[in-house]
């Protein structure tokens, strides 16, 4: 990894504090070709195919080949979807794409995004935007000195589900937001996953792998985190694989697998999220937001649609609400799709690198604040991303 100069330490601190960047004030000066975008993929795994399905979808950009270390791998996605098969340097080094999708493991994702920002190509990575702060802040650094954009998974707080709960608590129904809890309560990846190691390796664990989901969702909500404390622990140091093909072998586990946090947020609220591999099963609910006046409870955050449901203190019943905002099935890509809009408008795009460092700030603030029995400030912040409209289409 380079270091990074004191310039540059200036100038990703600004970033990672929303105060300019590809996805941030100076956005209007960056602009994209004509659309649809030309994407390529780099990482052929589990993930791939729900891009390549999905993206059929989409008019504002069509994906063209899929690259990966392993060339039977590519070779097998791209005859499966009808794409162009390559290797990872012939990707990056061809001018007929424009953005390169990561869908790398997470310990490749920094080290792969800053080579398609070289490239001179954007980049939209799967999350988390890298394992490490600072390799995240380097990202942000080169896009701006590059002019390119970054844009980061997850997208499901773009989907009908979660914009509708925030057009219902920004109307008032709930009163004023108090407080939130959220849950992601799981056995573990080992039981599904047919490679789980990197899952229970530093920059997954179920903080890392799911907590940007529920994370990115209450940024969406609330806004910027202010400070943090947790507790972490790691339930088993091994992890039997009960998957094939690698069933019977087993896992060394070297990061904590059931995490507790504790989140301020700087307009007020707190919330809790709880993020486990360690629970065999649980009754809790995905996230549930408390107001003065009502109760909202949210759908899955790894979900577009609902239900979204309400309920007053008076109340003897929940009362599911209407989602009235448009992507209410699986739309992976979404955000993919407004980056390359935005870029071709001007503007903004909501799946943002600095929204993806501000929850990676988030994510390692729990481990440190864990790690050292501590509450700590979030040094980061981002500016909520703009509300998607109720008639868009990408």
């Amino acid at each position: 990894m380079q270091e990074l100069s004191s310039m540059d330490h200036e100038q990703a601190r600004a970033l990672a504090r929303g105060d300019a960047g590809p996805g941030g004030t100076t956005a209007a000066a960056t602009r994209a070709g004509p659309l649809p975008a030309r994407v390529g993929i780099v990482g052929a795994g589990n993930i791939s195919d729900h891009y390549l399905r999905i993206s059929a979808g989409f008019d504002s950009f069509a994906i063209q080949a899929v690259a990966d270390i392993d060339p039977e791998r590519a070779r097998a996605k791209a005859e499966a979807h009808g794409v162009r098969a390559v290797s990872v340097p012939d990707l990056l080094a061809d001018d007929a794409i424009d953005v390169v999708v990561n869908l790398t493991v997470p310990a490749a994702h920094a080290a792969v995004s800053r080579a398609v920002l070289e490239a001179g190509k954007h980049v939209y990575s799967e999350k988390p935007i890298a394992t490490d702060r600072a390799a995240a802040a380097a990202l942000l650094a080169l896009a701006e000195e590059r002019t390119l954009r970054v844009g980061c998974a997850p997208d499901t707080f773009l989907g009908a589900g979660l914009q509708t709960a925030r057009a219902v608590i920004d109307a008032g129904l709930l009163g004023e937001p108090v407080a939130a809890t959220a849950f992601m309560m799981s056995s573990g990846p080992e039981r599904w996953h047919p490679d789980p190691g990197f899952f229970f390796a530093p920059g997954a664990g179920p903080l890392f792998d799911m907590g940007p989901y529920y994370l990115t969702a209450l940024v969406n909500l609330f806004g910027a985190v202010a400070r943090v404390s947790g507790s972490a622990k790691i339930g088993r140091p091994t992890r039997p694989v009960l998957s094939a093909p690698l069933r019977g072998t087993s896992v060394e586990v070297t990061t904590p697998t059931h995490v507790a946090s504790l989140l301020e947020f700087a307009g007020g609220p707190v919330a809790t999220l709880v993020t486990s591999f360690d629970a065999p099963a649980s009754q809790l609910p995905w996230c549930e937001v408390y107001g003065t006046e009502a109760t909202l409870s949210l759908p899955d955050p790894n979900t577009f649609g609902g239900p979204l449901r309400v309920r007053r203190a008076s109340d003897k019943e929940w009362q599911e609400l209407p989602i009235t905002r448009p992507y209410d099935v699986n739309s992976r890509g979404l955000g993919l799709a407004d980056m390359v809009v935005a870029a071709a408008e001007g503007r903004a795009h909501r799946a943002s690198g600095e929204l993806a460092y501000h929850v990676l700030d988030v994510m390692q603030s729990v481990l440190d604040a864990a790690s050292e029995h501590a509450w700590l400030e979030v040094e980061s912040s981002v500016a909520r991303p703009a509300a998607m409209p109720d008639d868009v289409r990408f």
